[in-house]
């Protein structure tokens, strides 16, 4: 099948990719010129496991294409995919102008039937707007479905390929039978492709993303009243979760949720609801959580010390928003830092993947290491952010020969109490009693 992807950022990136290795011709367009001439050297612009391999591969079979020319999407694909960005507006709501336009611009090159799809994350009722504003431009025929993305950075290639369901909104039988046939070859084990209507669709991906906000800001919630009432939030995580109706999946206490997906798709869908007279009070006081729970291992850290840090080294271990990412959009370790560079304590820091990204956001007010030892050298204390698996089974020995104090603050309770109370640290966890 002939492909276009719109948007070559996280979403467009991968779906092109993943379409190509299927066998598909894929054309996918971005307007960073830069970012496109990247790509066409099979240079991947961000951190994904294995995309890189997989962009470079489909490229020499010469499946996918990169171009900063929409209109070469438009006259090669019978299926137009959007995946351009929604970014917040300063009121939550998301900004569609990137879609409309593109919108706009396929309208203006349409030749022959095509389906555009709408992939990346809006509001309800989005989809009506891409049709009309297509109709507007063009006299040809054409159908606007829905099909909103469910990837986990750091996992997208196999949430892609092998996903656990897909979900289609369509109005008509000819957009269902295209995306039935394009999707067939990624739902060979029978996991689902759900059709529905296009508002549903729309709707589900902000209610899936809303529910798992909130059992992060549940748990995080019932984390700090644990820890006052000196109960360990992990033994109450594991006997909650053998319950089938709970499950085991996001209840892990820690310092707050980020990434790209998870605080834009909360605030745009209690946006929404306001802008229909509602009010979506268990999503605010999710968001509402979140932020203070960004803010909760700074707290730790100044009653330790009694209020008073400056001059005081702090170790980072981590700076994206979770493993396997470079992805530092809302990222907890911006506020750890801001805070405790503005209590005049200084900082280094370590991420696998992130640091040139945290580079331009801190500049050169933060030191970065070349591994996570490094960071340690001459710290009064170590504060994980990101639980990367390298930072889980370190040489404590050697931790505690590098430091000049010996406290742990664990955002992400990757280390045990008692172990690290046994081997001579003060430690702090979130919840842990």
């Amino acid at each position: 099948m002939k492909i276009g992807v719109v948007g070559a950022g996280y979403v467009g990136l991968v779906a092109a990719a993943c379409f190509a290795d299927s066998g598909n011709d894929v054309v996918c367009s971005d307007i960073d010129d830069e970012k496109i001439s990247m790509l066409k050297k099979g240079r991947v612009p961000i951190f994904e496991p294995s995309l890189d391999d997989l962009v470079r591969r489909n490229l020499k079979e010469k499946r996918l294409k990169f171009t900063s020319d929409l209109q070469e999407v438009t006259g090669h694909a019978d299926i137009i995919f959007i995946a351009v960005g929604t970014p917040p507006n300063e009121d939550g709501s998301a900004d569609l102008k990137h879609v409309l336009n593109v919108a706009r611009e396929i309208g203006q090159g349409m030749a022959g039937y095509k389906l555009i799809v709408v992939k990346s994350t809006v509001p309800v009722g989005t989809c009506d707007k891409v049709r009309s504003v297509i109709a507007a431009n063009t006299k040809g025929d054409f159908d606007v479905a829905s099909n909103p993305e469910f990837l986990k950075e750091g996992d997208a290639l196999r949430d892609f390929l092998k996903p656990d369901r897909i979900i289609c909104g369509v109005n008509g039988d000819r957009a269902k039978s295209l995306l039935s046939e394009l999707y067939a070859p990624f739902v060979r084990t029978e996991n689902p492709i759900l059709f529905m209507d296009v508002r549903s669709s729309e709707m589900t991906k902000y209610a899936s993303n809303a529910m798992l906000a909130a059992r992060i800001s549940f748990m995080n919630e019932l984390a700090n009243l644990s820890e006052v009432l000196n109960c360990d939030i992990d033994n109450v995580r594991k006997g909650m979760g053998f319950d089938p109706r709970i499950g085991k999946q996001f209840l892990f206490a820690g310092i707050g949720y980020g990434g790209s997906c998870f605080p834009k798709d909360v605030k745009a869908l209690v946006n929404s609801a306001r802008e229909h007279g509602m009010g979506l009070s268990i999503l605010e006081a999710v968001e509402k959580v979140n932020q203070s729970q960004k803010e909760i291992l700074v707290g730790k850290i100044l009653r330790h010390y009694g209020g008073n840090i400056k001059g005081k080294k702090f170790a980072i271990w981590g700076l994206s928003f979770k493993p396997n990412t470079d992805d530092m959009r809302e990222a907890p370790a911006i506020p750890v830092i801001e805070g405790i560079l503005k209590k005049g304590g200084t900082v280094a820091a370590y991420d696998p993947e992130a640091m040139p990204n945290a580079k331009k956001t801190f500049k050169d007010r933060v030191s970065f290491t070349e591994d996570n030892y490094a960071a340690l050298a001459g710290a009064d204390a170590l504060v994980v952010v990101t639980e990367w698996n390298e930072f889980r089974n370190p040489d404590f020995a050697k931790v505690k020969a590098l430091m000049k104090g010996h406290v742990i603050f664990d955002g992400r309770n990757i280390f045990h109490p008692e172990k690290m109370k046994g081997l001579g640290f003060v430690y702090f966890g979130i919840g842990r009693g």
